[in-house]
């Protein structure tokens, strides 16, 4: 694995330090439970965890943490899947089970928003790759990363389809009561065996909506994300009528559709799936995806229109194309640091 000859700026500016560790840094762990079983664990010590945006990359923030690397959701689309080829590992099953994890991620943030250098940005997780995914139950990384954005009151937003967030629901009230905390729950449709097949390792549908309820009985506002909109297989009109009337019923401040995208990494992954359980759509696909990642104009339009007329119909705030409040949809970016390369910025 690609772990050596990693540098960092020995200024130690949180502006231009990238997340780098090197191979003394390491510790490699597995364990036998059953919601761990087959994956592998790679303990590193990160020299940085704020991480700045690329300005090219036309996101609405310019910082983020992102305390994992890889993800056990295993959603066959995850564009972050390019970036474990950075460390020498696959995009496909050693993005699903070689789960990178930053373990001294809280203390380096509280470290670094203490820095003179650092003034009070908003920082936005979940871009990356999911802070709440399984590993979270066990590695506890967000306590410590909320509580310190809280006690400097610091903005941030998350973006999760875990529902482990809900254990930090104290936390969340007490940093919404000194700060702006945006937080949005990526529910793309509600489809239980479309679910089940696209999205392993994540929680149902109906589960993340919960956590949707949850969070806005308790005062914290939030957010659908209604993505991946997946062509042929989840934009019926009758699909996307009952996704956003079940977004809804769940008590969500906005809805916003995206649009499934398929960038190198991800795209082959997600068409070998499809070749396996959708053969018949393959050559839609390849027709509809012929120039590049995302899908054509019209297309995009049109999902945005139907969702924006059926959110209107059932009382949902105002939608627009892109993600609600703080987070933003991806645009094309470089990849994530590891070593020389500049930073990534992902979704789910």
């Amino acid at each position: 694995m690609r772990w050596e000859n990693l540098t960092v700026d020995p200024a130690g500016d949180p502006a231009r330090d990238a997340a780098l560790f090197g191979a003394d840094a390491v510790t490699t762990r597995t364990f036998d439970t059953p919601e761990f079983r087959g994956i592998t664990f790679h303990e590193i010590w990160a020299r940085s965890i704020v991480n700045r945006v690329p300005g090219a990359s036309r996101m609405p923030f310019e910082w983020t943490v992102n305390p994992y690397r890889g993800c056990t959701h295993a959603c066959v689309y995850c564009f972050a899947r390019k970036t474990h080829s950075y460390l020498d590992l696959d995009t496909g099953l050693d993005f699903d089970s070689q789960i990178v994890v930053k373990v001294n991620a809280p203390d380096l943030l509280r470290r670094q928003l203490a820095s003179r250098r650092w003034h009070g940005e908003h920082i936005a997780m979940g871009t990356n790759v999911d802070c709440y995914q399984r590993a979270e139950g066990r590695y506890r990384l967000m306590p410590g990363i909320i509580a310190a954005l809280r006690d400097h009151a610091n903005p941030f937003s998350i973006l999760t389809k875990g529902t482990l967030i809900l254990r930090d629901l104290d936390l969340l009230r007490q940093a919404s009561e000194v700060t702006d905390v945006g937080i949005s729950v990526s529910v793309g449709f509600t489809d239980t065996e479309l679910w089940r097949t696209v999205e392993p390792g994540t929680p149902a549908p109906e589960r993340r909506l919960d956590v949707v309820r949850t969070l806005t009985d308790h005062g914290i506002g939030c957010g659908v994300l209604m993505a991946p909109v997946i062509p042929f297989l989840g934009d019926h009109p009758a699909q996307l009528r009952a996704t956003v009337r079940a977004i809804a019923a769940s008590g969500a401040t906005s809805v916003t559709p995206l649009v499934l995208h398929l960038r190198p990494g991800a795209r082959e992954w997600f068409m070998a799936w499809l070749e396996r359980h959708h053969p018949y759509l393959v050559r839609r696909y390849e027709r509809l995806y012929a120039e590049g990642a995302y899908a054509p104009k019209w297309y995009q339009r049109r999902i945005t229109r139907q969702v924006h007329e059926l959110a209107q119909e059932y009382g949902i705030g105002p939608t627009r194309a892109g993600m609600p409040r703080r987070v933003a949809a991806p645009e094309p970016a470089a990849p994530e640091s590891v070593a020389s390369e500049p930073t990534q910025l992902t979704l789910l």
